[in-house]
């Protein structure tokens, strides 16, 4: 624990995080801008009974991100082989992390005879691409989780703040908790998870009692703790929100807050981080009791396996998202929809099977993917709600 939270203290200090570097600038939430039209492009009119073209667009020779490239192409063809009555073109284009790139990619890949997009990785990529052939009856199925970006012809796989806040803050209403405080890092990730949490709250007749940001370094946590438990005790909230991750300010905050007086038997704390990883996070005195939510790891493991069996080795995190994207077209086209790849069909209500369990693509870009609420009880994660099998109702 010691070596935990050293690290943690370091990673602060450098304002920066330890782990994970790749998923993070890949797909958190970074400010570019970014479409905001709602309902995404018509689609184009296929033939079910013919293979259909799509384009992959990855940054196959990026330095920082080739293992991820190659994970993302080999869980789309893995996705490719389980389907039975549909055949897939995959044309693949390297954008080699460049935004410029991607765009160019883009419209080439269209006049290739695309009639989807799946990526690219990076936000402001995704960005560019759905700009460049927003005029070309195209749809792009990203592979970021920046919901700035969605919208318009562009839909954001990666899992959101808003969809697991939601599940969090319902969850936490049904409970009967009335009153909400959130804590979170002065930075964009922060600001992201703080404005997912209060919208998500008041969806759910939650008030947020305090917003409370601090300076994402060590000195700026120790200085909010103080801040933190007098807000706690002022407005008598029941609930604290965490945004932050184990990776982050989680371990710090987890440990202060507390031998501050924030009691975790007395307040709920909640986490919009996973908080199984790494797994010595269960050991923080401040998540005992707490919440967080996660998808269905018995689904992700038999993935996993899958993955290794057919390629000799562990699949990025990120992989599954790739395996989604070619599930759903999939999915669609088998129903023998001409317009199986217009946005009223990929934002149909009762959404898709994927590898965490189901999800759905919302008419704004964004998802909703199944997530259950799990505990740290007793230095172990529990589950005390299940994640949905199924959607029900039009989503929040």
């Amino acid at each position: 624990m010691f070596a935990f939270l050293s690290s943690a203290r370091k990673a602060l200090t450098r304002c920066v995080f330890v782990g994970a570097t790749l998923s993070l600038a890949a797909c958190q939430p970074i400010s570019i801008g970014g479409g905001t039209n709602v309902g995404g492009g018509t689609g184009p009119t296929i033939d079910p009974s013919e293979p259909v073209r799509v384009a992959l667009l990855i940054p196959k020779s990026s330095a920082g991100a080739g293992t991820v490239a190659t994970s993302l192409e080999n869980a789309a063809r893995l996705a490719m082989a389980d389907l039975t009555n549909v055949k897939i073109d995959l044309r693949v284009y390297d954008t080699a992390g460049s935004t410029d790139k991607a765009a160019s990619l883009a419209q080439k890949a269209v006049a290739d005879g695309a009639q989807i997009i799946l990526g690219p990785l990076f936000a402001d990529a995704a960005n560019a691409a759905g700009v460049a052939v927003s005029e070309q009856n195209i749809n792009i199925l990203s592979f970021s989780n920046n919901t700035s970006i969605a919208g318009g012809n562009v839909f954001v796989l990666g899992p959101t703040f808003e969809n697991t806040a939601e599940r969090l803050m319902s969850f936490a209403a049904r409970q009967g908790k009335t009153k909400v405080l959130v804590a979170h890092p002065n930075n964009v990730e922060g600001q992201f998870g703080r404005n997912a949490v209060q919208q998500a709250a008041s969806r759910n007749g939650l008030a947020v009692a305090s917003v409370n940001g601090f300076e994402f370094s060590q000195p700026g946590i120790v200085a909010a703790i103080p801040e933190i438990k007098s807000a706690m005790d002022s407005t008598g909230a029941d609930t604290l929100v965490l945004t932050s991750n184990s990776a982050g300010a989680l371990p710090l905050l987890a440990q202060m807050l507390p031998e501050a007086g924030v009691n975790p038997s007395k307040i709920q704390y909640v986490g919009l981080g996973r908080w199984d990883v790494p797994a010595q996070t269960t050991e923080l005195p401040g998540l005992q009791n707490g919440w967080f939510a996660m998808p269905d790891q018995a689904m992700i493991q038999n993935f996993q396996a899958r993955y290794t069996q057919a390629y000799g080795s562990a699949p990025h995190q990120l992989a599954g998202l790739s395996y989604d994207g070619i599930a759903a077209i999939g999915a669609l086209v088998e129903a023998g929809n001409k317009k199986a790849l217009s946005a009223g069909a990929l934002t149909q209500g009762a959404g898709f099977q994927g590898v965490a369990g189901a999800f759905r693509l919302r008419p704004n870009g964004t998802n909703e993917r199944s997530l259950a609420v799990a505990m740290v009880r007793d230095k172990q994660v529990v589950i005390i709600d299940p994640a949905p099998t199924k959607f029900a109702g039009a989503g929040f």
